[in-house]
């Protein structure tokens, strides 16, 4: 085992310091008590020790990954792995990629997935493929398995997906291929590839789909996941935008099974950023200004967010953030067409937290109370979080010259301008469907574009320097404060809260460059405010008078596609007391860390194929980063 590998599991056993910690600034309410925790795998086939008492473990997972059972993800035809394929390449088993026919194995297995196929023609292609009878029964079923013997899996599924029928009248021209009976055996052996890859304490697929409502091309979808095992989930079929595309009607679902099976759910927004300002909207899908019981619903239901992602991140733009220098993260503002759209403050996560307060002041409760989670989107059905073995969102333009130079393919989301990630980092009691979802439900969770930044946030009062070194700064961190996720009360005498933050690299990729606090409030005034606060940082680096701080450098060599870590540190971590506290005003506080640059995936692509990076229109260089969940103070 190499050195990078032995720290990696060290620090996967215990959230114990990798190096000096760096920066530590000078300078609570009870969060919720941890329950007994149960071990986490390491590698495939060895489990972690459990955690200290009253603390929790971390673990890594992709909570948005589509099969070849996603109509959009059979366009690749064979090229696309089945879901087993999928949960055998998350779980860390070698794999054959079909687009290419070659060995792959993931760098580190990840602890939990969602298999997010849509819910929109559920494994209709795969069955089509197949023949399977009781789809071919149909007049569809037949006519589209005749296009894709004549015409290839592509048309088919430019038909199955519908581009040629008006999107009201979607509904009614799938309705034979919709049935109760078809979308049960779909929905059946979804649930069975679960169960089979289902392995308490080591391994956890969470039983799940994607919502996909698209209105105009407007991104509203949302990846479901509930916490129950199989035969609870054979209880109702995945609830999809043929039924209905007003998420309202998607929450409705949510409380009818609920009360008829005991199923609990939890809808994640992703690709805000897609939505023309529609996802984060002020008002629901009839007009409405919120009123409480729809603020209650949204929050009850859709306590996570997907921060980061490949088709691009949804924290905030320049035109949003100016004074954010880091905001400028893979954007992309558009459409799910590709049509290009104004910046909407409804498109984006901190605008969303900022109108969440403002709406919890007029009505009494918060609809935007978000954590924050990432993930892939990946529709080969492998989740690649890594730059340099980023296997693609979809498998058409998987090999170098299909991304880049003269034969590139084409389309809306080329690969060569994504880049691999995200993934979410959840502390859990323990590695199962029931600790996972919990750990969702209460937001103590956090999301990195890809590395695995071990990131650790509470807030809380009367925090030391030493609880940061100390190896139960998790079971102080829930005695003194609130983690990731929690709402802190006021203290005596209107104290200022803290927040402890530990952020550890990931032992595999680069080294930190500095840790930040986003904070958001709103003014006397009634108006909506952020600012940004460096808090930790690598080297000998001093602040300005403006509270920004010199860039920490770059490494990278773009003639190999290679940096070093002779910047950065291994470790930041800090106790922050906000500068500009005010105890009567609402606010909410989350932490972002940067990684030093690092080579952009198609940098390795252009030099594998003699192409001068320099003369590519994209980015050679990224700042990987991750990004916990908030913590709200209320006055």
């Amino acid at each position: 085992m190499d050195v990078a590998r032995l720290l990696h599991s060290v620090s996967r056993r215990f959230f114990l310091p990798l190096g000096t910690a760096v920066s530590l600034a000078a300078c609570g309410q009870a969060g919720h008590a941890p329950g007994e925790a149960i071990d986490s795998h390491v590698t495939k086939a060895q489990a972690a020790p459990a955690p200290a008492d009253g603390d929790r473990v971390l673990l890594w997972g992709d909570t948005h990954v589509h099969s070849r059972n996603s109509v959009d993800a059979f366009a690749s035809g064979l090229a696309s792995a089945d879901v087993d394929t999928a949960y055998r390449f998350a779980r860390g088993i070698p794999v054959v990629f079909p687009k290419t026919g070659q060995r792959i194995q993931i760098d580190d297995p990840l602890d939990f997935i969602v298999m997010a196929d849509h819910a929109e023609n559920l494994g209709i292609n795969a069955r089509i493929e197949r023949s399977d009878p009781q789809v071919l029964a149909t007049a569809l079923g037949k006519q589209w398995r005749n296009l894709l013997a004549s015409k290839g899996g592509q048309a088919m599924t430019t038909a199955i997906m519908g581009f040629a029928v008006p999107e009201a009248e979607r509904p009614a021209y799938f309705s034979e291929l919709t049935t109760d009976a078809i979308r049960q055996t779909s929905w059946d052996e979804q649930i069975a590839a679960a169960e089979r890859n289902n392995i308490p304490g080591t391994f956890t697929a969470m039983i799940g789909w994607e919502w996909s409502s698209t209105p105009n091309t407007r991104n509203l979808h949302r990846v479901v996941m509930t916490n129950v095992d199989g035969e609870t989930a054979r209880r109702f079929l995945p609830f999809s935008y043929y039924i209905s595309d007003r998420p309202e009607d998607l929450w409705s679902f949510f409380e009818q099974t609920t009360a008829r099976t005991g199923a609990d759910f939890i809808g994640m927004p992703h690709n805000s950023n897609l939505s023309d300002g529609l996802m984060f909207a002020d008002r629901d899908s009839n007009g409405n200004a919120f009123t409480t019981e729809y603020a209650r619903l949204r929050a009850r239901w859709e306590p996570v967010a997907e921060i980061t992602q490949y088709k691009g991140t949804s924290e905030t733009h320049p035109q949003l953030s100016p004074q954010d220098e880091f905001a400028d993260f893979e954007l992309r503002n558009m459409l799910l067409s590709g049509e290009k759209t104004p910046v909407s403050e409804g498109s984006y996560l901190r605008s969303a937290l900022l109108a969440g307060l403002k709406e919890q002041q007029r009505i009494g409760v918060n609809p935007f109370q978000l954590g924050i989670g990432g993930a892939s989107d990946s529709h080969t059905g492998l989740a690649s979080q890594r730059e340099n073995a980023f296997y693609g969102k979809m498998a058409e333009d998987f090999r170098p010259s299909e991304r880049l130079g003269p034969d590139k393919l084409t389309g809306v989301f080329p690969n060569a301008e994504m880049s691999a990630g995200g993934l979410t980092g959840a502390w859990s009691d323990r590695n199962d469907r029931q600790a996972i979802f919990d750990s969702f439900r209460r937001k103590e969770v956090f999301a990195t574009s890809g590395p695995r930044i071990r990131l650790r946030l509470f807030a809380g009062y009367g925090f030391g320097q030493s609880d940061l070194s100390s190896p139960q700064f998790g079971a102080i961190g829930y005695r003194k404060g609130v983690p990731m996720g929690g709402s802190l009360m006021p203290a005596s005498r209107g104290a200022a809260p803290q927040l402890a933050i530990v952020a550890v690299k990931d032992p595999a990729a680069a080294n930190l460059d500095r840790v930040q606090v986003v904070k958001g409030w709103i003014g006397v005034d009634g108006t909506a405010h952020e600012k940004i606060f460096n808090v930790a940082w690598s080297g000998s680096r001093s602040l300005r008078s403006d509270g920004s701080l010199p860039d920490v450098g770059n490494t990278v060599d773009l003639a190999s596609a290679r940096y070093t870590n002779t910047i950065g540190a291994p470790e930041l971590a800090t106790v922050w007391t906000d500068p500009e506290f005010d105890p009567e005003r609402p606010a909410f506080y989350y932490v972002r860390v940067l990684q030093i640059p690092t080579p952009r995936q198609h940098v390795f692509d252009a030099l594998a194929m003699g192409i001068d990076p320099a003369t590519i229109d994209l980015p050679p260089t990224l700042r990987e980063r991750a990004w916990s969940s908030p913590v709200w103070y209320r006055p």
